[in-house]
């Protein structure tokens, strides 16, 4: 594991700039390029996710807001409450400034992609309608974009394995059901790998039920358990109101700090956010069209609003609760990344009960998130061969889950960062390359409105 992780970190490096020009250029390029439509229209858009457009007769096999649901589940979970754990333990308070600007960026990015995964879907060899970047890619740029769309398909075949779930999962069990200090060496790796089965097993009973089982099951969990981990934050904040405001000057301040420890100064900080922006709302990533193109739903723009909002959820919201709890209990002065600093935050914040009642959320969010993120490479592999094989890859994801549970953090956060910045790249070609497309179809869409 030891070496896998080594080659793994001297390659993360050359993936940094590209990603970075594409996800952070290219997504500015899409701000201006929309004339700040998608921040315009917000209201709009809640409306969209309301039902208030919803279209009987129209293709697709969920609705815009069970497809939300589902697209959030897979992001709103341990990317939220671990993540950004994670970016402050390697950045400091700062990084997340850096969180909140790419994701402010990101939905911009989420409508021009989920409004071309509507226009450029298409059926699989089973007849279902189907959408996602290897469909907007091949019938949206034709000869060109069938050698991205593979490459973006094998490597989703990776990033989209639920590693860094499970992993963190087992890290918060551990760390609340069975304290570090009790366990003995020798049994540590029997625990996680008791956990680990476990947990396959119960993700075993969703994901081989499909799409619709899925998205029914990530609906009804997770609009109940953010506003339950909402809660619990705002309780946080309430009682420490004094220290709200300096954490929050802190992570402006911070983020202009340009003698910063981190690796790399100034811009090694600003990377460690884009990161994690990506790895929180998944904005530029291309898995979030996947869950879109299967909307009930034959309006591109309208779908692309409802996209939009998942990056202010799962990201400005979420995100931002998290860290406040985390830099006000000063959790991120201890030692401990991920979801222990997290565990830390909350347990000296909730009368020493935090601890357990993040553990109760994480269990829901974990699972939500292992739900949709095998559909992912479902339809990765499906694309790749047909849709019949591509159901195994369920199979394959079950296995890893297990894997994970007893692999380092450390592995698994160079596994999925390295996956997710090569993913980028042919998602945000194709995004760039067809933007023009959703512009012309947001004029016609307007005007349709306006009469």
């Amino acid at each position: 594991m030891e070496t896998l992780n080594n080659f793994l970190s001297d390659l993360i490096p050359l993936t940094e700039w590209p990603m970075f020009i594409l996800l952070i250029g290219g997504g500015l390029f899409l701000v201006f390029y929309s004339r700040f439509l998608p921040y315009r229209f917000f209201g709009h858009a809640i409306a969209i996710t309301a039902g208030k457009y919803d279209d009987k007769n129209a293709k697709g096999e969920v609705s815009s807001f069970q497809a939300l649901s589902a697209a959030v589940a897979a992001t709103v979970g341990l990317g939220n409450i671990s993540g950004v754990a994670i970016a402050i333990h390697d950045g400091g308070p700062g990084v997340v400034f850096w969180i909140w600007m790419t994701a402010l960026i990101g939905m911009c990015i989420k409508f021009y992609s989920c409004s071309l995964a509507i226009m450029f879907r298409a059926e699989d060899s089973e007849g279902k309608l189907q959408g996602g970047p290897m469909f907007y890619l091949t019938r949206g740029m034709g000869k060109f974009g069938k050698p991205l769309a593979i490459f973006f398909s094998v490597c989703g075949l990776v990033g989209f394995l639920g590693v860094f779930t499970a992993n963190q999962f087992t890290e918060t069990f551990m760390s609340v059901v069975q304290p570090a200090e009790t366990i003995l060496e020798t049994s540590e790796i029997n625990w996680k790998l008791g956990i680990g089965i476990v947990l396959a097993v119960i993700t075993s009973f969703v994901i081989f039920g499909g799409l619709t089982k899925i998205a029914r099951v990530a609906s009804a969990i997770v609009p109940f358990m953010v506003l339950i981990y909402l809660v619990a934050v705002i309780v946080v904040m309430a009682m420490n109101v004094e220290k709200v405001i300096p954490s929050l000057k802190m992570i402006i301040t911070e983020a202009w700090n340009f003698k910063t420890v981190v690796t790399g100064g100034f811009w090694g900080l600003v990377i460690i956010g884009i990161r994690r922006a990506m790895f929180s709302n998944e904005a530029g990533l291309g898995s979030a069209p996947m869950y879109h193109g299967q909307s009930k739903n034959d309006e591109p723009i309208r779908e692309g609003l409802v996209a939009m909002l998942g990056p202010f959820i799962d990201t400005i919201l979420v995100c931002t609760f998290t860290a406040v709890v985390i830099i006000l209990s000063g959790a991120y002065l201890q030692e401990g990344s991920g979801i222990v600093m997290t565990l830390n935050a909350f347990k000296i914040t909730l009368f020493d009960y935090g601890d357990e009642l993040l553990m109760l959320i994480v269990t829901a969010f974990a699972l939500s998130t292992l739900f949709t993120y095998s559909y992912y490479g479902v339809k990765s592999l499906s694309f790749l061969t047909n849709a019949k094989i591509g159901k195994w890859y369920n199979v394959f994801f079950v296995v890893m889950i297990i894997f994970a549970a007893v692999a380092s953090l450390e592995l698994v956060k160079n596994l999925i960062d390295l996956s997710y910045a090569l993913m980028v790249i042919p998602n945000m070609i194709a995004v760039l390359y067809l933007a023009p497309k959703v512009n012309a179809a947001t004029k016609t869409y307007f005007t349709k409105m306006k009469k």
